[in-house]
Parts: structure tokens; sequence; C-alpha cells
């Protein structure tokens, strides 16, 4: 019997290939930044608090204008009265802050948050040139805000932050940008030392309800808002104390 023949020599392996498989989708990364609100950006910021009244359904309440927003809103330093934090997005990183002016007021510090996100969708923002801020030859879509001032808790013998409104455009909702923006309230309310954020909720918003529940929160259905505002509130002018 006539002796079997050796076995071929083994083949070289191939050689890896550097691409990603077909199968795997490339996603969309959105860069995202969370920075104080600045006078620059009132008239969006009167577009946004428009657009939250619609969602609300209280347009009927909405009167404010960019003259009495800008009137209000920035005399006085961060975290000392009201403050406002706004929601930044790119498709590619987004450009560092110019500088800032000296304050001539200290105030407590605060360093923008950033943080990127994957998505395997682009999204599709059909206002984003009614809500694009310019850093040089870079556009940079402002995507919502929280408005939040300090409050204090008798209890806890701290002070604490309110927050007044927390809104992110409709087309980046429900993708984890409200509560990055909530986050970065919280974050600041410990590192100054406070013992508590608050803000209301509409009771019909299960949406927010739950989102706020999974957060960490206590919906507290015993305490009802009471408010003073209006002709009921003028009439104190002149009320006999």
């Amino acid at each position: 019997m006539a002796a079997a023949a050796p076995p071929p020599p083994p083949s070289a392996a191939p050689e890896p290939s550097m691409a990603p498989p077909e199968t795997t989708p490339l996603g969309h990364p959105l860069f995202t930044r969370i920075r104080l609100a600045t006078h620059l950006d009132i008239p969006f910021i009167h577009k946004l608090i428009h657009q939250m009244a619609i969602f609300e359904r209280l347009t009927h309440l909405f009167t404010a204008t960019e003259s009495s927003l800008a009137f209000t809103l920035f005399d006085s330093p961060p975290f000392r009265s009201f403050t406002m934090f706004i929601l930044e997005l790119s498709s590619s990183p987004i450009p560092p802050l110019p500088s800032p002016s000296p304050s001539p007021s200290p105030s407590p510090s605060f360093t923008p948050i950033e943080k990127t996100f994957n998505f395997d969708i682009l999204i599709n923002d059909p206002e984003k040139d009614a809500f694009s801020v310019h850093y040089g030859n870079d556009q940079v879509i402002i995507g919502g805000f929280v408005l939040f001032f300090p409050n204090y808790s008798t209890f806890l013998g701290k002070p604490g932050f309110y927050v007044e409104d927390l809104f992110v455009r409709e087309c980046y909702r429900r993708k984890g940008f409200g509560k990055l923006l909530l986050s970065a309230v919280a974050k600041q309310a410990v590192n100054m030392g406070y013992g508590r954020v608050e803000w209301v909720v509409l009771d019909w918003n299960v949406n927010a309800i739950n989102f706020y529940e999974q957060m960490g929160a206590k919906v507290l259905p015993e305490w009802r808002i009471c408010r003073l505002t209006g002709d009921a509130l003028q009439a104190y002018e002149h009320a006999d104390l």
C-alpha cells in the first residue's frame, strides 16, 4: 500500500480588515455643552419660553418680552439670584467659550459641562437656523434651558435651588438632554453645599412625572401651589395693612 501523501502546508491567515462590518452602525455623534446664559441669548430665551408656553397650554399667560427678560434676568451674579443654563448642541466639537470679562462681584464658579451623545439616526432640527449661535465659523444650536434661583429650607437650615423652568425643544426630547440640564443644577447645588433642589410638574404631564421619579425625585401630591399674581397681587398696592 502506497504511503499517504503529506498534508498541504497551512495557508497564510487573511489580513484583518480595518473596515467595520456592514451590520455595525456608524452612528451620529452629537456634542453638547451646558453653559451659563448671557444677555446675548435673550432672543433665543424669549423664543424658548414661548415654545414652552405652547407646550404647557399656557400661552394666555405669556406676556414676557425680550426687553423685560433683559431687564430682569441678568442683574445679579450667577447663583445669587435668577440663573439660567443653556443647552448647546453641535454635530462637531463645540469651540471653547470666549474668555469672560472680570466680574465686579465674585460668584461661585461654574465650569461648562460637556458630553457627547451618539445616535443611530441623525436628529432633524427644522428650526436650527432660528436657534443658531456662531463661534467664528462654527454653528452651534441652542436646544433648551433651565432657569433656577436660591430658596431656603428652615427644616434643613440650608439654602437650596428652586427650578422655575426646564425646557428642551421638541426634536431633542426623550434623548437625555433634560436629564443633563437638571443634573447640572443638582451638581451645582451639591458643590455649593446646598440642601435640596425643588420644582413643580403639571399633573397631566405623566411622562415628566415618570422621568423625575426615575431621577430619584419624590413627587409630593399633598402640596399645592398658592400664587398671587395679576390683579390679585396689584390689589395690595394700596391695601390697609
